[in-house]
């Protein structure tokens, strides 16, 4: 599809999915940057209608131009993701961020225990995000104050899971796919579950696959986009 400067000042709604280690924000830049070089621009907006971490890949949705009036639409939508447990062990930031802080038993962890645990998760529940999250608390970031060491009173939020299942077993990993809402943190459900197995828990893997109607499937990588672009 070759799309003008025209088009993406109109607004243009970009799939993107990222890779591995890059943040939201460096795929923003990327894509705006060479937006810029394409038609010689000086200025153009360009968001994503929410973040995934660095350690996370899959579904990011690009607003260009007046089309980053609608973000807050997007954000709003139902997510789905998959991804893996690490049971036995937990971390600070509930994945694999920093190192593990402390183990646990999964000798007692079976098939019907995995899935029956589940069911504890699914409808309106009350959530605390980690403390290596973005959230702002008196105008600090989390996880600026997580990483100075300092401790934080978190409030918990109510968040909905419609769907939680276990896709496979190979212990300690446990490979899951969840449909919630906004503002829910697969890292907290990680942490959660493993917690409520009288064990622990970490998310090791995490895929985003879906936002409201869109699909990863329709995503394109940074290069396919570059290379669109440059046509």
């Amino acid at each position: 599809m070759i799309r003008t400067e025209e088009d993406f000042k109109n607004g243009q709604v970009l799939l993107v999915d990222k890779p591995l280690t890059w943040s939201s924000f460096q795929v923003v830049n990327k894509l705006r940057w060479h937006i810029k070089q394409r038609f010689n621009i000086k200025k153009i907006k360009v968001g994503h209608a929410g973040t995934l971490d660095p350690l996370a890949t899959g579904l990011l949705i690009i607003c260009t131009g007046k089309q980053t009036k609608e973000i807050n639409t997007y954000q709003g939508q139902i997510k789905e993701y998959t991804g893996t447990i690490t049971l036995g062990a937990t971390t600070p930031s509930y994945d694999l961020e920093t190192e593990v802080n402390e183990t646990f038993a999964t000798e007692h962890i079976t098939e019907t225990l995995l899935k029956e645990t589940t069911q504890q998760f699914i409808g309106n529940i009350q959530q605390k995000p980690p403390i290596f999250s973005a959230i702002k608390k008196d105008g600090k970031r989390l996880y600026e104050l997580a990483r100075k060491g300092e401790t934080t009173e978190i409030k918990s939020r109510e968040i909905t899971i419609s769907e939680f299942e276990i896709t496979n077993i190979d212990l300690p990993n446990v490979d899951f796919r969840v449909v919630c809402s906004k503002g829910t943190y697969i890292r907290s459900l990680a942490y959660d579950f493993g917690k409520a197995l009288n064990s622990g828990g970490h998310l090791s893997v995490l895929r985003r696959t879906k936002i409201g109607d869109f699909s990863v499937d329709d995503a394109v990588s940074i290069e396919q986009f570059i290379e669109e672009l440059e046509r």
